[in-house]
């Protein structure tokens, strides 16, 4: 690794202050008061306008997966792997145009939540629940965590673990405290850092290299010195710069590509806890569509700030980047399999001037503590909202808070163990193992949910068969994938056919089919769904007014569902919102006014540091908000005028994409 690496002070100056001003964000918004209930902590108090959601979108998205495995994957096989990136704009605008007015007219925390109102049962919530925390795992915390110790070992000299030690400690610190407010805040802060420094890079990138052409020269000749001469082993591809590639022989086929970054990841923007909830936290449906198209437009910028100087890092560094001989793999990244991860950490560290180095090294950071918080806080929200109440359903807005915090720091525990397999899969190329992971699991979510929305005969048996089948074919593919490791280039393939003939963008096709004909069909031989108590569930009838609703069992008692009645009962009489609040008050305590006052008076320091650490309210003899309280109908209204802006901007932004896939067909 030599000539990486920070060692001056200017350096190292930059990264200290630009740890320091990130904790400084996430302790403001600790001292916030909407931290201190479990709508403020999960979803930022619900007010939040449209530039931060967007920033916080965008961020959430862009994380170690892209300055690690996006660069890492157009260093190794070019430019096709970026439709992900580029076909999230009509899933974000599907998210916020589509999804949004049907979650915020059901009242939902997560999505999980969402399931079990629609079918009124809580299998399906249990089971998502289970499985996005799984996924998480595997696709979202392990890999950031990786990616984080990767570069902080690079750049300065730590082993693996102590850098994961690092990085969990300030990145930990702000979220278990602050909540979604410090998530989407420090997000915010860290979209500019890494804007500005993507930028910085990337112009630097082209003024070496000399131009784009000179670009499409360079990396086509980028062949390690070390390499089996009378083989392709080590040589770029013949079409590195198309979109479009062969259906058939290529290693992402357009057809099964176009489909997997569209329908196949619908999950991922529309159906996950991480990039809903912050679409959930917007003031109203205008601004949750202002930050769709923020982050729309956002999107487009990976190709071109990180796949591409991925690539650069290649074309200048061949031998490292390019590696194909393992024990020069070993010697350049610690990793037999290949080094094409290194790309952007090596060409920050080998080609900016002193003092930039920071900035990038605060850059790439920004963006791997971004992805951490955002599925850390998400993940609580799905543990503690839908598993945890299950498991206590009269707990009180403390222990919820408590539990939200302490899940946190177990998942981190687990995540860590997970990282060797990570480090491994996919032929070293970490964003191509994120995608076949999220495509065998996540995959036949997209056509749970899309069915649960759309279809109003779908029933809970049809849903819960489908997702399950669906699942079990993922698995079984993905174990073989694990098990069974693609043959390092040169050697013979020995792997049943399954695995080398049906790329896994094609299986993810498979599994649409299979997850959807089930549903559909045992939902056709099972009784249907009572039509009355879709309101507000479907899209067809998310505009009316949704029916109170019975309580499964006599012992689960949720204030979810306490809230649900409370918004139509109060308008007939029946219950009243101070009767509600009523129950769901800490209980165990005197609410005379004067006794809590002489109990708050004699708290000491140290019992008011721990109320702060564990989101108790400040105002302890406050009322607190029901648990699961969603948004009223008010949310959806939108000004005509503000609705065909943002219309015409979707519109822009889907054109932009069009025109982006003519120039790179």
């Amino acid at each position: 690794m030599e000539g990486m690496g920070l060692t001056h002070w200017g350096d190292i100056l930059a990264v200290v202050a630009y740890f320091v001003f990130v904790l400084a964000v996430g302790i403001w918004s600790i001292c916030r008061p909407s931290t201190g209930n479990v709508k403020g902590y999960f979803l930022a108090g619900r007010d939040m306008v449209w530039w931060p959601v967007g920033a916080s979108l965008f961020a959430s998205n862009i994380g170690s997966e892209h300055f690690i495995g996006l660069a890492g994957a157009g260093a190794a096989s070019g430019i096709a792997i970026s439709m992900y990136e580029l076909n999230a704009i009509p899933n974000l605008i599907i998210l916020s145009w589509i999804f949004y007015p049907i979650y915020v007219a059901s009242g939902v925390f997560t999505m999980p939540e969402y399931m079990e109102k629609r079918f009124s049962n809580q299998r399906l919530r249990i089971y998502l629940s289970v499985l996005a925390l799984v996924l998480y795992i595997f696709t979202k915390i392990a890999v950031s965590i990786y990616a984080g110790a990767l570069f902080i070992g690079l750049a300065l000299g730590w082993n693996m673990y102590l850098s994961i030690a690092v990085l969990l400690t300030v990145t930990g610190a702000y979220t278990v405290l602050g909540g979604l407010t410090a998530v989407i805040y420090t997000d915010t802060l860290q979209t500019v850092i890494m804007l500005v420094g993507s930028v910085s890079l990337t112009v630097l990138g082209f003024g070496r290299i000399g131009g784009y052409q000179e670009l499409v020269i360079l990396y086509m000749n980028a062949t390690p010195t070390v390499r089996d001469g009378n083989s392709s082993c080590g040589q770029p591809r013949d079409d590195a710069f198309h979109l479009f590639r062969d259906p058939v022989q290529s290693d992402n086929p357009w057809p099964g590509l176009i489909v997997q970054s569209t329908l196949g990841v619908l999950w991922y923007f529309s159906a996950d806890q991480v990039m809903v909830q912050r679409v959930l936290a917007a003031r109203n449906i205008t601004h949750a569509k202002g930050g769709a198209i923020l982050s729309s437009y956002l999107k487009i910028l990976p190709l071109f700030l990180i796949l591409i100087p991925g690539m650069m890092s290649r074309a200048l560094f061949p031998d490292e980047v390019a590696c194909v001989d393992p024990d020069e793999c070993m010697r350049y990244c610690g990793n037999r399999i290949g080094c094409s991860n290194i790309a952007y950490p090596k060409l920050v560290l080998t080609l900016l001037p002193t003092g930039m180095k920071g900035l990038l090294l605060a850059v790439m950071l920004s963006a791997i503590m971004s992805s951490l918080t955002s599925v850390f806080n998400s993940a609580s929200a799905l543990f503690t909202m839908d598993l945890w109440r299950r498991l206590r359903p009269m707990a009180h807005e403390r222990e919820l808070l408590i539990v939200g915090r302490v899940f946190i720091v177990v998942l981190c525990g687990v995540s860590i163990l997970w990282i060797p397999l990570v480090q491994s899969s996919q032929g070293g190329t970490l964003f191509n193992y994120i995608q076949a992971v999220q495509g065998y699991l996540g995959t036949p979510i997209s056509a749970l949910f899309l069915l649960a929305i759309f279809w109003k005969r779908m029933t809970e048996k049809g849903a819960f068969c489908g997702i399950l089948v669906g699942h079990l074919c993922g698995i079984i593919r993905m174990a073989m994938d694990f098990s069974l490791p693609a043959p390092q280039c040169g050697e013979e393939e020995t792997r049943p056919a399954v695995l080398y003939k049906v790329h896994y963008t094609y299986f993810g096709i498979i599994l649409i089919i299979i997850t959807t004909g089930v549903t559909v069909g045992v939902s056709l031989v099972t009784r249907p769904v009572d039509q009355k108590v879709l309101a507000g569930l479907t899209w067809w009838t998310r505009k009316e007014t949704p029916v109170k609703r019975q309580v499964p069992s006599p012992d689960r008692q949720h204030y979810d569902t306490v809230a649900y009645e409370a918004r139509d009962d109060d308008d007939n009489g029946d219950v009243t919102l101070p009767e509600i609040k009523t129950r769901g008050k800490i209980s165990g305590g005197d609410t005379n006014k004067d006794s809590t006052e002489d109990v708050s008076s004699e708290q000491s320091i140290r019992q008011r540091c721990l109320h702060l650490i564990c989101g108790v309210p400040r105002n302890e003899h406050s009322v607190e908000e029901p648990v699961g309280s969603g948004p009223s109908q008010n949310e959806l209204n939108e000004p005509r005028k503000l609705r065909m802006l943002l219309n015409i901007n979707a519109g822009v932004a889907c054109v932009v994409l069009a025109v982006l896939w003519i120039i790179f067909r």
